[in-house]
């Protein structure tokens, strides 16, 4: 039997090695893997032994013997108690190379590739990595004033109150207030999910990068508070900005946000917004970048990646409302994409439109049944897109993928985990040219890469 040299409650001192995927300090005790979070590398903490688990252990930073050149004063007053980010702690230039790091370790454990081979290059970044997102989705409750909003601290169900989020746009932040003061001023309740007693859950706020407009979804458990009408008014009244009112039901336990029924309550059923020379039709369901200003960006990269000389067939795998594929119609002969979610498609049609393109096409369904059917057909794409959830792609699509064979595949990934256990498979086909990170969230762990790659049988983007 393996007894851990460390025992909860015990306090130690241990040297910093590496980051981990959560944004962690990974520090070793007597050989044993310690995740403390808050620390850099290379600093000499003292921490407080939280958990013991097979072949590691979680602490607590105490104090900090030995600071990092790259420890910096977090600007957010509930960083640490709040789990919305893990890095504001560390210099951004630093932030930015560890997401590098990230991937690269990511591939160096689930792979037998090389990554210096696989030419992980510099993560782009922002010039201001702060008031970047475009949308909040805040939970619900209580504090000693009333009803109040925040996010859950780490790895718990405790609810921290935040009234100014630093990485939100402000204005976002502007229009939550609005909306908890009439929550407490219309007597709706927050939600408790122990006693099922209460009424609101969620309040879901997203604001149009170049229009300004904003969309409020208020998440309720039921139908019991009737005015709901009268409540829009005055938030619409109080933040002009706000176009678009929606009620949505959700009375399942679940950590889903939204349930089925969504109600339009007041003001237009889209609000709009600009990416580059694209416009978008939003309503609260659909997927949409999080931070517009590091989206151009990214869809930059993939069209990059792509490498379209204009005779190219498209597939825009996960297509969403069509965002991705129509950033690179304009270089191609016909862009087709594919969604399991009806609405998305539908807003994917109505964003063609909006944006006058003529050689485009949507599907509903899953990408592994549409994209063979339209190969037998006839259509048997050069270049496919894909943009998988953070569980990355599953089996059938992979073997799809390999069966098919397009020229090139243009991987998105939100999960460098996912992404390299991906890349495992695929490379028995394909060959990486590159990847491209993206930083899509500063002051968190997450990082987006952009991955290039060619059929085997087919000269890299470096080649040529």
């Amino acid at each position: 039997m393996n007894m851990s040299p460390l025992k909860v409650g015990q306090e130690f001192l241990v040297t910093i090695k590496r980051i981990g995927i959560n944004g962690e300090g990974i520090g070793y005790y007597k050989k044993q893997a310690v995740f403390i979070p808050g620390t850099l590398v290379g600093e000499e903490v003292v921490a407080t032994c939280t958990r013991v688990a097979g072949g590691y252990a979680e602490a607590e930073l105490v104090r900090v013997k030995r600071k990092s050149k790259h420890r910096v004063q977090p600007a957010c007053e509930v960083y640490g108690q709040c789990g919305g980010c893990q890095l504001q702690h560390m210099s951004y230039q630093e932030q930015l190379r560890i997401k590098r790091d990230a991937v690269s370790q990511a591939i160096e454990r689930y792979t037998n590739l090389d990554p210096e081979e696989c030419d992980i290059r510099p993560t782009i970044g922002m010039k201001d990595p702060y008031n970047y997102r475009n949308r909040a989705q805040m939970p619900v409750g209580y504090d000693e004033d009333g009803v109040m909003v925040g996010f859950y601290s780490m790895n718990s169900r405790e609810l921290v109150n935040v009234t100014d989020c630093d990485v939100q746009y402000e204005e976002i932040n502007t229009v939550i207030n609005h909306a908890v003061d009439l929550l407490d001023d219309y007597k709706v309740f927050a939600y408790a999910p122990k006693t099922k007693k209460g009424t609101a859950r969620y309040i879901v706020v997203r604001r149009g990068f170049k229009t300004g407009e904003v969309q409020v979804t208020f998440v309720f458990a039921n139908n019991e508070f009737r005015k709901m009408n009268a409540l829009a008014k005055d938030l619409m009244k109080y933040c002009p900005d706000v176009k678009s009112v929606y009620l949505n039901i959700n009375n399942e336990d679940t950590h889903e946000i939204f349930g089925k029924e969504m109600k339009h309550i007041a003001g237009e059923k889209f609000i709009s917004d600009e990416l580059g020379r694209f416009k978008f039709n939003l309503s609260p369901r659909a997927f949409y970048q999080l931070n517009p200003e590091q989206t151009i960006k990214l869809y930059n990269q993939v069209k990059y990646a792509a490498a379209l000389k204009g005779n190219e067939k498209v597939v825009d795998a996960y297509c969403g409302v069509g965002t991705i594929g129509q950033w690179v119609a304009d270089k191609a002969s016909e862009v087709r994409g594919v969604d399991i979610t009806r609405q998305a498609i539908a807003d994917a049609k109505e964003n063609a439109k909006l944006n006058g393109l003529t050689n485009t096409y949507y599907a509903v369904g899953k990408a592994e049944q549409i994209v063979p059917k339209w190969a037998n057909e006839g259509f048997k794409p050069d270049v496919v897109i894909v943009d998988p959830p953070r569980t990355g792609l599953g089996t059938e699509l992979i073997e799809m993928l390999k069966r098919v064979q397009p020229k090139t595949i243009v991987y998105v990934s939100c999960n460098p985990s996912t992404l390299a256990k991906n890349l495992k498979e695929l490379t028995k086909k394909y060959r990486v040219d590159y990847i491209q990170p993206v930083d899509m969230f500063p002051q968190t762990s997450h990082v987006e890469a952009v991955v290039r790659l060619v059929r085997q049988d087919r000269p890299s983007k470096k080649q040529r």
